[in-house]
């Protein structure tokens, strides 16, 4: 009775040092490498190392069976098998995991365009799901074949697959679609990200993607949920697929008496002194007439589209305030004759 015991503590014991010494060990390295991520995210695996040792090594000894005195110890074994087994998937998904997320601040590192950083954060995004729910429906078939009864009825679910594969692809259909739509979205570089959309006339930024569905965060921070076979099936517009930057419009509705020259420059002495301004492009035109007014169209470009609209924003209300102020009689009047 006594050495089981001795074991069963020895198993434990074993455990933690194992697990502390792998973690000191990673966080030695982490401090002598602190450009690399990997290291601080291998830490997070710790736990599901620790399940994986501890029940490796309780098949190994199997001191239960003598402490308990245990007759027929198949359901304790079994149970033991199947933690490892789901320790083991965890620790796959852990480890996959903080690869991919270190391979993507790598990358970050590397390169200077946004664009390309987005795109590929988006497809090791996807990648990462994908390879999470895959080990773990392989985790869960493997545990579910250490069941006698799963293998005996083996022969006739494989006589039937065929029906239940028709049938159970005909109701999955629209969820298939979405899965083959999000892996198209993810590498065929339609929409990433932290890109720029107007879905069913909102503007919005990505915020996630998901193997089903796409969060779009509006300008007033509300989410909008869109299928990701939305972007595959229907046009949209997206801002920043190539380049961030926009080309912001102000349409001015005036007098025919306005001075456009003087406008023309008090528009380029305001751009000077904003920001937002990138200093690339600007342009004013009278672009139509009505029997009262002119339409005045300013553009100018900015880096982003957060920054074009307040570049919008901010000419508009400077522009006529300049009108007020210096030609008050530019602005829209009603004629009335006697």
């Amino acid at each position: 009775m006594l050495w089981p015991l001795i074991t069963l503590l020895a198993t434990v014991a074993a455990t933690l040092a194992i697990g502390w010494i792998v973690d000191q060990v990673l966080q030695r390295i982490a401090a002598g490498h602190p450009g690399a991520p990997v290291w601080p995210l291998l830490r997070g695996c710790r736990i599901p190392l620790q399940l994986a040792i501890v029940a490796a090594l309780l098949l190994a000894a199997n001191p239960l069976k003598r402490i308990f005195h245990l007759k027929n110890d198949n359901g304790a074994h079994h149970a033991i098998l199947l933690l490892l087994l789901a320790s083991l998937g965890w620790l796959t998904v852990r480890v996959v995991a903080a690869l991919l997320e270190a391979l993507l601040s790598r990358y970050e590192t590397v390169t200077d365009d946004p664009a390309r950083v987005q795109r590929v954060h988006t497809q090791i995004s996807m990648l990462r799901r994908v390879v999470s729910a895959v080990i773990v429906v392989v985790t869960i078939a493997v545990m579910l074949l250490t069941f006698a009864a799963m293998r005996t009825i083996g022969a006739s679910l494989l006589a039937s697959a065929g029906i239940i594969g028709i049938v159970a692809g005909i109701a999955a259909q629209s969820t298939l679609g979405n899965f083959f739509a999000g892996l198209q979205i993810a590498f065929g570089d339609t929409v990433r990200i932290g890109d720029t959309v107007v879905v069913d006339g909102q503007q919005g930024t990505v915020e996630e993607i998901t193997l089903s569905y796409l969060v779009v965060r509006l300008w007033d921070y509300r989410r909008l949920i869109v299928p990701v076979s939305y972007f595959v099936n229907r046009p949209f517009e997206n801002w920043t697929r190539r380049h961030p930057g926009l080309l912001a419009a102000v349409l001015l509705h005036l007098d025919h008496t306005t001075p456009v020259d003087d406008l023309r420059t008090a528009l380029r002495n305001r751009l000077d002194h904003n920001p937002l301004w990138d200093g690339a492009e600007w342009a004013l035109h009278v672009t139509d007439t009505t029997p009262s007014t002119i339409v005045v169209r300013a553009t100018m470009t900015a880096r982003t589209p957060d920054d074009a609209a307040q570049l919008r924003f901010d000419i508009r209300e400077q522009l006529i305030a300049y009108l007020r102020d210096e030609h008050p009689e530019s602005l829209p009047r009603l004629r009335t004759t006697d």
